[in-house]
């Protein structure tokens, strides 16, 4: 699903004209990446939660140049699902 076939679903469901869906869509998005930029968490009860991870420093390889360097310390957004989220996609999906 992408985000176009999203805004036309909910369109059509409310009776909203695709336009404020789009609006909608966009700002919640736009608040959810500004919230985890300024390293708050975003809690969705019974959807999921946007969190922030640490990962620690590490040592890579460069295969190219056979070399080694270290990759610093780095936050990264996380999506972390609701467990009612997870037990739908667990009875609801059929393993491929």
């Amino acid at each position: 699903m992408t985000k176009a076939d999203l805004v036309s679903i909910i369109s059509e469901k409310l009776g909203i004209e695709k336009g404020d869906v789009q609006a909608t869509v966009e700002t919640f998005m736009e608040e959810v990446k500004t919230s985890l930029e300024s390293g708050d968490n975003v809690y969705l009860r019974g959807f999921g939660s946007f969190i922030i991870k640490t990962r620690a420093e590490k040592t890579g390889r460069n295969i190219s140049k056979n070399t080694t360097i270290k990759i610093p310390a780095h936050n990264i957004p996380a999506f972390k699902p609701a467990k009612v989220f997870v037990e739908g996609v667990k009875t609801n999906v059929d393993v491929k």
